[in-house]
């Protein structure tokens, strides 16, 4: 099990701190082939067929808290039926989103989405998936998370 650790203070047991994964695609088997991927990793997963569907989408501004952040990783799919994950990942940023680790799937990225991801700062994921470099960015993900941050419980947002 890969697990973060975070004490309150040094005299109290350290507990055990889930990572927190977003995922947005519109195909059901590669929401349930991530979401298996990280439930595996003890991650609280959560997974939507389309940005709209997101509570972070919706938001009219960043709901977290300075000091917090929504979840470790938000991966979307560029593609999506009527929608766009760059636009998505765009409109999170315009918003104050302060995630550090976004991704960007697709098994038809194009040269213009590629320059766009990169600007944006995000990880280009192709699929079909190569699973084992998938996991390595996932590891390396993992490492650069300090082991004292703060998750926002932006599902009991009304």
């Amino acid at each position: 099990m890969i697990s973060s650790y975070r004490g309150e203070d040094m005299g109290e047991q350290n507990q055990v701190v889930r990572r927190r994964v977003v995922i947005c695609d519109d195909e059901e088997l590669i929401r349930s082939v991530l979401w298996h991927l990280f439930d595996n990793r003890n991650y609280e997963v959560f997974t939507f067929p389309y940005p709209d569907l997101c509570p972070l989408h919706v938001a009219s501004e960043c709901p977290c808290p300075l000091g917090t952040t929504c979840a470790d990783i938000i991966i979307s799919d560029v593609n999506m039926l009527g929608r766009n994950g760059l636009d998505f990942v765009e409109k999170l940023m315009g918003k104050g989103c302060r995630q550090k680790h976004f991704a960007l799937m697709s098994g038809a990225f194009t040269a213009a989405d590629r320059e766009r991801a990169s600007h944006l700062g995000c990880a280009v994921i192709e699929k079909p998936f190569d699973m084992e470099a998938l996991k390595a960015w996932i590891e390396a993900v993992e490492k650069s998370i300090p082991a004292d941050r703060a998750l926002f419980d932006w599902t009991k947002v009304a």
